[in-house]
């Protein structure tokens, strides 16, 4: 069975690839990103606020949740990308996770270990513990250098508080430069203010890496607590609705008009928000033929370099609770504080690039 799926995925890849063009072929790198909703392990860490999850806290979590939730994490994360290319994606971001442990328990699950896939994990200042990191599939992505660059709080009344920081990993991709910015600014419990304040500050980090790199393939993704339209990724950010209003050396937001169509990617009192976004520097445009709206024709564009080509927001049937109350919602892996042995209240994101084989 398992070598029948593998055959046939691999047709349906060759068929996908004869369909982008029946001249050239192309190679192709899911990019994506999920919060994984609270990957802690059972055990405490000096100095976070971590109680809720363990063995004795409001959760009770205990090695069996703490196995299943791997389990369920490490299925999503295999199978993104998988509708494009039978390996996945080549790098995923993640938020909400405790610490580099748990993230080598995640890649020690089978269908990740299968691939090799590694991760970059610095570990941040946040109060309770969760960071951001990101994982690869070496064959794809080749890690040159990370860094953490820290979110700033520039009022004087929080000089005491400490958040998840900006982690900035540069690599290599099809033989080009590509720096990835993996970030979870602050929650909506925090006024506006602080999540625009995250904007700016990506926004100066996004030019540093210009200057010192102006060639640089830049991705920008993470839960943003904020829809593609608020301030802090419209204004502060300024990341473009349209491809045709990104100017060179700016940034374009793919998902805003997915939100504008009446879907997201977690829900909230009956409606969809679109927090989990991937934002792609002006460098991965092919602006001159690529329209909004419009499926992009690769034998049009210059697939010398990597270009964008598509995206999605990962869905599956079992990542929706399917009765009850609260069917169709996100199968989270607590409700109500009844654990679910669920996934996430989010559902992932993925951008796909291709650039012409040689």
């Amino acid at each position: 069975m398992k070598k029948t799926f593998i055959f046939i995925t691999l047709m349906l890849l060759a068929v996908f690839q004869t369909a982008l063009s029946q001249d050239r072929h192309y190679q192709i790198f899911g990019v994506g990103f999920y919060n994984l909703e609270n990957l802690f392990d059972t055990c405490h860490d000096a100095g976070h606020n971590d109680y809720q999850y363990l063995p004795d806290g409001q959760y009770k979590w205990n090695g069996l949740k703490y196995s299943h939730k791997l389990r369920n994490m490490s299925r999503v994360l295999a199978e993104m990308g998988t509708d494009v290319h039978p390996m996945g994606c080549a790098v995923i971001g993640v938020s909400e996770v405790e610490n580099a442990r748990c993230l080598t328990d995640l890649c020690n699950q089978e269908p990740l270990k299968a691939r090799n896939m590694q991760f970059v994990h610095i570990e941040g200042p946040d109060q309770r513990g969760v960071d951001c990191a990101l994982l690869y599939n070496p064959a794809m992505f080749q890690v040159r250098e990370a860094e953490l660059v820290p979110y700033v709080y520039t009022l004087p009344e929080d000089s005491l508080k400490a958040t998840r920081g900006f982690l900035t990993v540069s690599g290599t991709m099809a033989g080009e430069h590509v720096t990835i910015i993996v970030n979870h600014l602050p929650s909506r419990f925090a006024t506006s203010f602080y999540r625009e304040e995250g904007g700016r500050q990506l926004h100066e980090l996004k030019e540093r890496l210009m200057r010192e790199d102006p060639d640089v393939k830049l991705i920008i993704m993470g839960d943003m607590n904020d829809d593609p339209q608020d301030k802090s990724m419209a204004e502060a950010l300024g990341a473009r609705r349209k491809i045709k209003n990104t100017e060179e050396g700016g940034l374009w937001n793919p998902w805003w008009d997915v939100l504008a169509s009446g879907t997201g990617t977690l829900q909230y009192d009956g409606g969809w928000n679109l927090f989990d976004q991937i934002i792609l520097s002006h460098s991965l445009l092919d602006t001159r033929h690529m329209k909004d709206g419009k499926e992009v024709n690769l034998s049009r564009i210059d697939c010398s370099t990597l270009r964008y080509f598509r995206h999605q927001i990962f869905r599956r049937d079992y990542l929706f609770q399917r009765e009850g109350r609260y069917k169709g919602n996100t199968l989270r892996t607590h409700a109500g504080g009844v654990w679910l042995d669920g996934y996430s209240d989010h559902l992932p994101t993925i951008v796909y690039l291709v650039k012409a084989a040689n």
